[in-house]
């Protein structure tokens, strides 16, 4: 498994800690997504199961533990993740049933004599039940077992779960890693580094969103805001739009729409969204914190046209004074 270059440096501590069988019980995977810490949890899961792992601590892939991890059949090995329901949409939590069937698994002994994984993920979408079992599986850990939780947003994990974790922090790459990383993905140069800025430096959004239409959709997002601050567009009809269609990744460009206008300002320079006055800077940044709280509320069961509707009509000059 080739990690990114980033990663060299996690990859290392954990291969080493595994080899010398000094794994902690719990290790927290944190880090935004996109940044590869899915990656390292898997290269990490695939190299415990494996039966010759190679001088780079990496798994073979070629030996019967390789062969079954792959197939998804590893009988010391469990996956926890979000699950679908009878609409075929994924929940949105990760819920007690999961957590006490996981409890149930990692009770037994180990098929292949060897260590009991299971990754969680994400584990950040516990729900209160399921992350109080978590709790006494990690208060209680079965002998050779390890489980790895994979967040997103750690801040969201309990901090009693949070302080029984080894919590393993995926560093952020420089802009040059990034961009040679996504060369090496063949992005194309000035593709790569539009998507890079628009991404925040965020490598795996940015490849994602060099691969398909998304970028234009910044572009969709900046004509909205314009619209609503000059007044062209309705709160409510812009709000059923985003919702309607990748809300998620809109309410991402809309904050950094406002954070990039509010620099603008700041520095004497014409924004893309038509707001001059400095007194705007406060507000745009007071947005720009519920811009990221409303994507937050989007993982939730509350209802997203009403979440956008609520921030939108904030933006509009209803909502925020010219």
């Amino acid at each position: 498994m080739n990690l990114q270059p980033w990663l060299a440096q996690p990859w290392r501590e954990l291969s080493g800690a595994l080899a010398r069988g000094r794994l902690h019980h719990g290790l927290l995977f944190a880090a935004p997504a996109g940044y590869g810490k899915r990656a390292l949890a898997d290269a990490l899961v695939a190299a415990a199961l494996c039966e010759r792992r190679r001088d780079d601590g990496h798994a073979c892939g070629r030996c019967r533990g390789c062969l079954l991890l792959k197939a998804g059949s590893h009988p010391d090995f469990t996956r926890v993740t979000l699950e679908p329901r009878d609409d075929g949409k994924l929940r949105s939590e990760i819920t007690i049933d999961q957590m006490r069937a996981l409890s149930q698994r990692l009770a037994l002994s180990s098929q292949f004599g060897g260590l009991q994984l299971a990754l969680v993920d994400p584990a950040d979408r516990l729900n209160i039940s399921g992350a109080n079992a978590l709790l006494k599986t990690l208060e209680e850990p079965a002998t050779a077992t390890i489980l790895l939780l994979v967040a997103d947003e750690p801040a969201r994990l309990p901090a009693t779960i949070r302080s029984r974790c080894q919590r393993i922090d995926v560093p952020a790459p420089t802009r040059e890693e990034a961009l040679a990383w996504l060369r090496s993905e063949r992005v194309d140069a000035a593709a790569a580094a539009a998507a890079l800025d628009a991404s925040l430096g965020n490598p795996g959004l940015a490849l994602s969103w060099s691969a398909d239409d998304t970028l234009p959709l910044r572009k969709a997002c900046a004509d909205d805001l314009a619209a609503l601050a000059r007044g062209r567009r309705a709160a409510a009809e812009v709000a059923e739009a985003w919702a309607a269609d990748r809300p998620h990744e809109r309410l991402w460009f809309a904050a950094v729409l406002a954070r990039d206008e509010a620099r603008a300002i700041a520095g004497g320079r014409a924004g893309r969204l038509g707001l001059t006055a400095r007194e705007e800077i406060p507000k745009l940044a007071a947005w720009f914190g519920r811009a990221n709280q409303a994507r937050g509320l989007l993982t939730t069961t509350a209802r997203s046209d009403l979440v956008l509707l609520e921030l939108l009509r904030a933006w509009s000059p209803d909502g925020r004074p010219a």
